[in-house]
């Protein structure tokens, strides 16, 4: 053991004392350290723009891998493949929006007249139609009318003065293809029924109606928590093979007295029963994002959402009247996690917007969609439809 130490520290002074025995130690000062910063987060537009529209106000990526779009002006729903492609039209008296179940049934909010008493009056309601028509084929061009909810008699047989003035805005599918119904209109008596004007409603797959959607929070259950609802998304989303989930949705407010006009409401089950509950999303600290889903007067006039369904978890948000297309996360924050190598692990802001004719650029937007990472916003303005993919998909 002595032994070993002594040459141990014969071997360290020989080293020691050969300056440059192994060479001597190069010089990298000349090499710039690299600076890492976060790359540039943004959705760019995919031209063209598809503008063989009047008035756009709605457009669905459906389950069987088609876009829907809606024209208001020449009352159609209208058939595109993903290039954009027209593949056709069906005509629907006041069309103006559109959902489709995993039946691959389309489920479209328009009007219908009612002759009651001699009174030729028109109502809100929901068209059920089926793809196939009567035959093998499959598409918009076979499709068939097979049922028709009408407001209000999907729950009673009489109706009041203010239902002509009550509209059923969007819809959103579930698992099993029940669907929720936004509603609105000018009588929120409680105590009827079908519950209050401004309702989101529960349908079952067949079309039955089920329940109005009551909300329990802190301060108590309340059947009137809805106001002027209008935008709603489910967490069941296309691809067909993936679309699984909860009953949870996401809803968007018009109301001019609501300050928070986004929310998620979860649907939650216990030993007790289920509730409705709202749901507590990131708090708002704005060292992680500049901005969150749940800002006090974040939105004036958001009148579509939407979910995406292939793992990704942004929640789209289009406004109206900001002429604005937002992007969270499913958690709320506003932006993208920043690529790695970033600088910075704050969100990137990827909102964009503006009133204008630009490719960036939107007047009175009313709806978006999402497929194989690209967005489609209906520009209703300007009567067109626009499509945006994220740089950070980019190679």
């Amino acid at each position: 053991m002595r032994m070993n130490l002594i040459y141990g520290f014969i071997f360290l002074t020989l080293l020691t004392s050969c300056e440059g025995f192994f060479g001597d130690k190069t010089d990298i000062s000349f090499i710039d350290i690299p600076e890492y910063s976060p790359r540039k987060v943004a959705y760019v537009p995919v031209q063209p723009a598809l503008q063989n529209f009047v008035r756009p106000v709605d457009i669905i990526a459906g389950f069987d891998e088609l876009i829907y779009v809606v024209d208001e002006a020449t009352e159609e729903i209208i058939s595109l493949d993903e290039s954009g492609r027209e593949l056709g039209r069906l005509g629907l008296k006041g069309v103006k929006s559109v959902a489709q179940n995993r039946q691959l049934d389309l489920l479209a909010i328009g009007k219908v007249e009612v002759n009651r008493g001699g009174n030729l009056l028109e109502f809100t309601c929901i068209y059920r139609i089926d793809m196939h028509g009567s035959g093998a084929n499959f598409g918009i061009q076979y499709a068939e009318v097979t049922d028709t909810l009408i407001h209000p008699f999907y729950f009673k047989s009489t109706y009041s003065s203010s239902d002509v003035d009550v509209e059923f805005n969007k819809i959103a599918i579930l698992q099993d293809n029940r669907f929720y119904v936004t509603r609105s209109g000018t009588d929120n008596n409680t105590q009827k029924f079908g519950g209050p004007d401004d309702a989101i409603l529960l349908f079952d797959s067949d079309g039955t109606y089920l329940t109005p959607v009551s909300v329990n929070t802190p301060n108590g259950l309340f059947r009137d928590y809805f106001k002027k609802p209008i935008g709603i998304t489910s967490f069941v989303q296309p691809p067909q093979i993936s679309a699984f989930g909860s009953d949870h949705f996401i809803f968007t407010s018009v109301s001019e007295n609501t300050s928070i006009k986004v929310q998620v409401i979860d649907y939650i089950e216990t030993d007790f029963g289920a509730n409705y509950e709202p749901r507590i999303l990131f708090d708002r600290d704005t060292t992680v994002s500049d901005g969150n889903l749940t800002t006090p007067d974040k939105f004036e006039r958001p009148v579509s959402l939407l979910l995406t369904g292939d793992g990704t978890n942004f929640i789209f948000v289009v406004d109206q009247a900001k002429d604005s297309f937002y992007q969270f996360t499913v958690t709320g924050l506003e932006g993208v996690k920043p690529p790695p190598g970033a600088a910075t692990s704050k969100y990137q802001m990827a909102s964009f917007g503006g009133s204008g004719e630009g490719l960036s650029q939107f007047n009175q937007p009313s709806a978006v969609a999402y497929k194989n990472n690209i967005v489609w916003v209906c520009d209703t303005g300007n009567e067109r439809i626009l499509r945006f993919k994220l740089t950070t998909d980019f190679q």
